[in-house]
């Protein structure tokens, strides 16, 4: 396999309203609602992510300095393994969908709900995994039967060279393309009206994405970042603890959303949790950081300086690490002591190697400072006893969670990812992607027979059809006013209500009720 990346190009502002143009006329032809359509998209897209794997790993070294293995790991095979998924799935999940508790009356309107595609969707990706984040929700759209725009981050330009090249290679050119660019592509792209816009980054350009889809009312799912809590009480194991934590926060770099942003420590396990932490280190790079190969780099110097900025502000204390190159944009994992929940390293999202530790006297002051930091990150890390992981469950909120690990939810791709409040909103991955695109629309079918009985809706109005109306669909109450549950002697005194009035009525409710004696000694009787 070729290791050729093509030369990353702005795509010309004058060509995106024609682009799109030709995207939505895709749609509207309807040639994207077939099954076989849809599957043969993603089969020729999995070949070409397959066939330009050395490619997209060369670009991610060039890019992130992003090691072999977690390029295969969390790019190629991820998106591959995301693409085969879907494939064996859509079929399944195309299907119209039954409702459920649907009334036995309302049945035979064959109450159903369809899977319809929404239209022609934008997906903005981001730098730090640039593969997985754009082709992933893309693969989504692709399978929901939507045609669709994709806007790779320039932050990563081999990447989106790359994802250029796999697109246009392999995807209908007319229903699917790539606009490469920053600000100013971006900013044409959010002109165009679509029928979803799918965004990854950073809280401060969500708003703004968040803010121009709603002057033309265009729904959004945005994938943000979260300064997340890691909680460790004194009763987890500081060995296992260490290891995952520090695996989190290496990984790319620390260059990762759902990384933990700070860790609150009981003061009774610190010492032993550094300790461990250090080993960690030395263990996953025995020659140091710098001189690993599985150990990347930050992606640009911009990122570089705003990284060492806030180090250099924290008034914490530097335990491991700190090392910095600004040439090869290297920065070591450095393990910081800080004492506030007002510390630059706690109140920003680091997307970095900063592994921070804050002391606490035990798991109710973490759980508050946690929630005074951010009360909707994206995602929250308890390790300790089961009763405490529950307790950090049960009074924080998360957009996920990953009990006694680091993100390990994260790394699961069937199952749903997304954020909540503060951190994004809608979520992605498996099944959950497909549905990230398709409008549940309720569909029914009204048979001629059922005509007589729905003259009920029909005016002129009397006592007789409304008596007639509420026999067929006031549901009977199972509480009293008090809110208490009446229990089967007033469900009882309710079945004698059944049938209407007078004769008619009271020989219905009597067929009834003998009905309902013989069912239950047949079931009396079955069961013996």
């Amino acid at each position: 396999m070729s290791k050729e990346i093509p030369q990353f190009e702005h795509t010309h502002i004058d060509a995106i309203p024609g682009i799109v143009k030709a995207a939505r006329t895709a749609f509207r032809s309807h040639r994207t609602r077939p099954l076989e359509y849809r599957l043969k998209q993603l089969r020729k897209l999995y070949w070409a992510v397959s066939d330009n794997a050395d490619a997209i790993i060369e670009a991610c070294t060039r890019d992130l300095g992003k090691p072999v293995t977690e390029s295969i790991m969390t790019e190629v095979g991820w998106v591959k393994n995301d693409i085969v998924f879907v494939i064996n799935h859509l079929e399944k999940w195309m299907k119209d969908e039954k409702p459920d508790d649907i009334q036995l009356t309302h049945k035979v309107a064959n109450p159903r709900i369809r899977k319809d595609p929404l239209g022609t969707v934008l997906v903005i990706g981001a730098f730090n995994f640039p593969i997985q984040l754009s082709l992933g929700p893309f693969v989504g759209a692709i399978a929901a039967g939507c045609t669709g725009i994709l806007k790779p981050s320039e932050g990563s330009p081999n990447a989106a060279a790359m994802l250029q090249k796999i697109v246009s290679s392999s995807l209908d050119p007319e229903a699917y393309a790539v606009v490469q660019g920053a600000v100013p592509e971006t900013s044409a792209l959010l002109n165009e009206k679509w029928d979803k816009i799918f965004y990854t980054g950073s809280p401060r350009v969500g708003t703004i994405i968040a803010k121009k889809a709603a002057e033309t009312l265009t729904p959004v799912t945005l994938e943000l970042g979260g300064r997340n809590p890691a909680i460790v009480t004194k009763h987890a194991d500081p060995r296992l603890t260490a290891r995952r934590l520090v695996w989190a926060k290496t990984l790319n770099a620390g260059q990762c959303c759902v990384s933990q942003n700070y860790t609150l420590v009981d003061k009774e396990i610190l010492p032993q949790l550094l300790e461990e932490m250090k080993i960690a280190l030395n263990e996953f790079y025995p020659r140091g950081a710098q001189e690993s190969l599985d150990y990347g780099r930050i992606v640009n110097t911009q990122h570089f300086h705003r990284l060492k900025k806030m180090l250099d502000d924290s008034n914490g204390k530097i335990l491991y690490g700190g090392t910095m190159d600004e040439a090869t944009k290297f920065i070591e994992p450095t393990i910081v002591q800080v004492e506030s929940s007002s510390d630059s390293l706690v109140v920003e999202e680091s997307f970095g190697p900063f592994i921070t530790l804050f002391p606490v006297t035990n798991l109710d002051e973490a759980i508050t400072i946690a929630n005074e930091v951010c009360d909707t990150p994206l995602a929250v890390y308890p390790f300790g006893s089961k009763a405490e992981m529950k307790k950090v469950l049960d009074e924080t909120r998360s957009g996920g969670a990953s009990l006694n690990d680091g993100f390990f939810h994260a790394c699961l791709p069937t199952l749903s990812f997304g954020g909540v409040g503060s951190s994004g909103q809608g979520a992605y991955r498996g099944k959950t992607s497909f549905e990230a695109f398709v409008h549940r629309r309720s569909v029914t079918t009204t048979p001629n027979w059922l005509e007589k009985l729905l003259d009920v809706r029909y005016p002129p109005f009397n006592q007789s059809k409304l008596r007639k109306y509420q026999q067929m669909s006031d549901a009977k109450p199972d509480f009293d006013r008090e809110g208490r549950r009446i229990g089967w002697v007033g469900w009882f005194v309710g079945l004698l209500g059944l049938g209407g009035e007078g004769k008619t009525g009271a020989l219905g409710r009597w067929v009834l009720l003998i009905l309902v004696f013989v069912g239950l000694k047949q079931w009396k009787a079955k069961s013996s």
